[in-house]
């Protein structure tokens, strides 16, 4: 028999999924199976879970016709379970590495029908949170078991589904099932514990468990909130149902209903203002309902005054209560905030006394009107009329004549900007104005710290690649790449977004883990790949023209991505070699990142007849469109290369390094798309015996294109254009 079925609920987890079935999939322990189940998720969720199930014959998928909501999903999960122990997991959490070589020991020593294991709460920003374990359990518990009655502060380790595992045959003897609704675990967990006659505590880290910033139901206003009445009221009928054996429990169990229904009313992101006196109200109708004969172990302090004023249904006391224990600590949160900003306001002196009066003039044309029909746009820091922002602009001056697109650049990028394109210069009182008052704002990066999104701005994000390397909060594991990365100031940059653009369904997934926000995803595909789509051979034959490119030469585009954690770094790469490799007929155009525009060389070749730096380039398009096959690392141009159906080479002399000093979300080396070099001697060899067309090459590429570039039509600039200016819908998958 199998030793531990995993049950892993999957709805809106997209982000975070890959993570938690990789945690369980790479534990040492391997006597498992995973039940996945897509709870009709309207996002990528069951892909990924077929996927998953696809390469690894322990994995399977179920998929749900319509959503049923997180408990009847665990319900379908476990039906199908065939392992002596059960494992709720939740999809956005994960497990910590080798715990359950453990767990598995536990399990086979002492047999208990649960075994209560400990977790962390590990936050958006890094941080973690330790549970209550060690102050229920100050002496840890070893590997003896207990009944509940016994050892009745079990009950305040957390009540959820994911920190316990199940004997499968307790569970179904038991006829306990999960409830649909809100807070379900809390029907769950309680009776779990109450009818177990061997109950085991491991305090031993095994969850990550993870605090989302955005779309958890902990995060989220409403009224379903009060399901938590019904869930409780469900366990108190199942210790009606039990008699006696249950009946010693009951102070402490209408404790912990006592203690839960406060902790939900106390909590600013659940409750609404307006309802708070009616949870109370059913809080207190619940006190009087369940109250034992003999009473309960009332609280001390705070708590216990709360508990008494639910008792009374004193709600205006109650209210005014938590009112000055608000405002006391709001004070104390502005006094410390005050003490942080005195240095820093000294040290500016006059310095900037010119930007502070733009700041100052930008903030009165906040206080103006709108213009309806103004759309700025920017990429690239200001570097210039590039990327998805262009294809965009180009394609809302045909579709939305009635937008008037104005572009910023930095000063030195003025003469790059093409005829008839409107532009104002960053840091003028004119690019101040425009940010005031667009109705639109469309950037491949975030704007500065200081512009503020009014509620009548739309703000489209439309990013500038598919990422291999981890981006935004998920940098903060690596900090060695992350460098001194502000991550508040960026959440605080990502919450302005209205719509992120995205290439593909993965970078949709990894973009919802890295920026956990509210905006609109537009998965549909990169408006900067539509031209490599319609480009037609005409365009080709005038663009190397206009390089001074043979059409029967073999082009070879080097582009390289930079390195975050290696200023100055460039891979070991000699030009004068490469073209000699490519034969009589072969040359070489070289592109480094944009990070190092004025640092354009990337090597020193000899022979510049054959090798042309081609770094000060504007449209990158041109520059796939010219070449013949591209030649990069872990460069997101791989992705774009890939719509045009040409070989691609992947250089990656420092792999493992960059994997571990910068992070990457796969191993492009695995899963790559055409012919891999480690070497610069691997890379001549490629080319020598022209191995980067390959029929392995040919397949990789294939794989690659079927998973990445399937939005790229050429339409994706029209789809943004029609659903952001226009209002029009979007296009909808077929799925649920």
């Amino acid at each position: 028999m199998t030793l531990i079925s995993f049950v892993v609920p999957a709805f809106r987890v997209q982000g975070y999924l890959r993570e938690c079935l990789d945690s369980i999939l790479g534990q040492p322990e391997t006597d498992i199976e995973v039940i996945a189940v897509d709870d009709c998720s309207p996002d990528a969720s069951g892909d990924i879970i077929d996927e998953y199930a696809a390469r690894d014959q322990r994995v399977h998928s179920v998929r749900l016709p319509e959503n049923v909501g997180l408990g009847p999903a665990r319900n379908i999960g476990l039906d199908r379970a065939v392992g002596e122990y059960v494992w709720f997991l939740d999809g956005d959490d994960w497990l910590a590495p080798e715990c359950l070589t453990e767990v598995a020991e536990r399990l086979r020593g002492t047999r208990p029908d649960v075994l209560l294991v400990d977790h962390v709460r590990t936050h958006w920003n890094n941080t973690a949170t330790r549970s209550a374990m060690a102050e229920v359990f100050p002496e840890s518990p070893g590997a003896d078991t207990f009944r509940l009655r016994d050892r009745p502060q079990a009950m305040h380790l957390l009540h959820t589904a994911w920190n316990r595992l199940v004997r499968r045959e307790f569970l179904v003897e038991l006829g306990l099932r999960f409830a649909p609704g809100w807070y379900e675990d809390v029907s769950f967990s309680y009776p779990v514990l109450m009818a177990a006659r061997r109950i085991g505590v491991l305090d031993r880290v095994c969850v990550n468990y993870r605090q989302r910033r955005a779309g958890a139901i902990t995060r989220t206003r409403g009224d379903r909130h009060f399901e938590v009445f019904p869930q409780w009221h469900r366990v108190f009928h199942l210790m009606d149902s039990w008699g006696p054996a249950t009946e010693a429990l009951r102070p402490a169990v209408f404790e912990r209903m006592i203690w839960h229904y406060l902790t939900v009313l106390g909590n600013g992101q659940r409750i609404a203002p307006e309802l708070r006196e009616a949870f109370f109200a059913q809080i207190a109708a619940d006190y009087e309902r369940w109250l034992p004969p003999g009473g309960y172990p009332v609280p001390d302090g705070v708590e216990g005054i709360k508990h008494k004023l639910v008792a009374a249904g004193r709600w205006r006391t109650f209210s005014a209560l938590r009112a000055a224990s608000r405002a006391r600590d709001a004070a104390r949160r502005r006094a410390r905030t005050a003490r942080r900003k005195v240095g820093p306001v000294t040290r500016r002196g006059a310095r900037f006394t010119r930007d502070r009066l733009l700041r100052e003039y930008y903030r009165a044309e906040l206080r103006r009107p709108v213009d309806p029909t103004l759309a700025v746009y920017a990429a690239y820091w200001y570097r210039g009329y590039s990327c998805n922002p262009a294809a965009i602009y180009e394609v809302a001056r045909r579709l939305a004549p009635g937008v008037r697109g104005v572009w910023i650049v930095r000063r030195d990028r003025v003469d790059a900007v093409p005829a008839g394109v409107e532009y104002v210069v960053a840091g003028t009182p004119a690019y101040y104005r425009v940010l005031a008052r667009a109705r639109w704002l469309v950037n491949n990066v975030n704007f500065p710290d200081f512009v503020r999104k009014r509620p009548e701005q739309v703000h489209v994000q439309t990013h500038h690649g598919t990422p291999v390397k981890v981006m935004g909060l998920d940098q903060q594991r690596y900090p060695i790449g992350a460098g001194r990365m502000d991550f508040a100031g960026l959440l605080r940059r990502v919450d302005r977004w209205d719509y992120s653009v995205s290439a593909n369904s993965f970078s949709t997934q990894m973009w919802d883990r890295a920026y956990p926000a509210t905006y609109t995803t537009l998965e549909v595909g990169y408006p900067r790949n539509d031209r490599l789509v319609t480009a037609g051979p005409d365009e080709v034959r005038r663009l190397r023209a206009e390089f001074g490119l043979d059409p029967d030469e073999q082009v070879v585009l080097y582009a390289p991505t930079h390195r975050e954690h290696l200023p100055g770094y460039r891979p070991p790469f000699d030009p004068d070699q490469f073209v000699q490799a490519l034969g009589g007929s072969g040359r070489l155009l070289m592109r480094s990142h944009y990070f190092h525009d004025r640092d354009r060389r990337p090597g020193q070749p000899r022979d510049w007849e054959r090798v042309r730096d081609v770094s000060g380039h504007q449209r990158v398009e041109d520059l796939y469109l010219v070449a013949d096959v591209l030649v990069t690392d872990y460069s997101s141009a791989m992705f774009d290369y890939a719509v045009l159906d040409r070989p691609i080479v992947l250089y990656t002399p420092d792999w493992e390094a960059y994997r571990l000093a910068r992070g990457v979300y796969f191993d492009v080396t695995a899963e790559p798309p055409g012919a891999v070099a480690s070497t610069f001697a691997d890379l001549l060899d490629l080319f020598r015996t022209d191995a980067v067309r390959s029929d392995a090459a040919v397949k990789a590429r294939e794989h690659f294109r079927a998973r990445f570039c399937t939005m790229d039509d050429g339409r994706a600039a029209e789809r943004v254009v029609r659903q952001v200016f226009l209002g029009e819908p979007g296009e909808r998958s077929a799925h649920c």
